[in-house]
């Protein structure tokens, strides 16, 4: 028999499901929110609620939105010579935090993981082939760059190789160089904890692969 109130127990499991929370955290959590005398708990739920009912993916890029396509891509200050494609939407901030890059961005919304059972039907790669077309023919003779930058684990780097593979006959035709960031990021390093300074020259010493 438990101690704790159902709705107490249940609180608990859904924050245990958040990255690198575990039940003892996720219990104290709990607990800041019972102790909590400001409505916090309501806040959190109405929080919670409105992003679930107002948030969608970006029909262009995947990043997170609150259209049906976001502000990146309808802004006409932005590049359409170069697509930036990272793993998830925290990339997308790490880089615009950064203000070191002008071109469109695309949301794979993961990378290619045997070992968790992942594999390239998983992945938004022929969205990625989609929005790669439709930007070379804004370009016309103008060749398109992809800047792959996954993160660079073992992971990253499989994935980094399946798009330069998708795009090897557009590479060869001279419509499209695919680039990889340069190792200003260290290995096995996420994005989004990533430096200004780390992220600059990791695009500037980008190289083709």
């Amino acid at each position: 028999m438990s101690v704790l109130p159902k709705s107490v127990e249940n609180v608990i499991a859904q924050f245990s499901k958040l990255p690198g929370v575990g039940p003892k955290s996720a219990a104290r959590m709990t607990y800041h929110y019972l102790r909590s005398p400001n409505g916090d708990a309501t806040n959190l739920a109405n929080a919670l609620i409105d992003m679930d009912e107002n948030i969608c993916f970006c029909t262009k890029c995947y990043n997170v939105s609150d259209k049906e396509v976001c502000s990146l891509c309808d802004s006409l200050l932005r590049k359409n010579s170069k697509i930036c494609v990272v793993e998830e939407p925290l990339d997308v901030v790490a880089f615009e935090n950064s203000a070191v890059y002008e071109g469109f961005y695309f949301v794979l919304g993961g990378v290619i993981s045997p070992a968790e059972g992942i594999g390239a039907e998983d992945l938004r790669f022929k969205q990625l082939k989609e929005r790669c077309n439709e930007l070379l023919k804004e370009l016309e003779s103008k060749r398109l760059e992809v800047i792959v930058a996954t993160n660079p684990n073992l992971e990253g780097e499989a994935t980094a190789s399946y798009i330069h593979d998708m795009f090897e006959k557009y590479i060869k035709e001279g419509t499209m160089v695919v680039s990889r960031l340069a190792m200003g990021l260290p290995t096995g390093a996420d994005l989004e904890y990533a430096d200004r300074l780390t992220l600059k020259r990791a695009l500037e010493g980008r190289r083709s692969i």
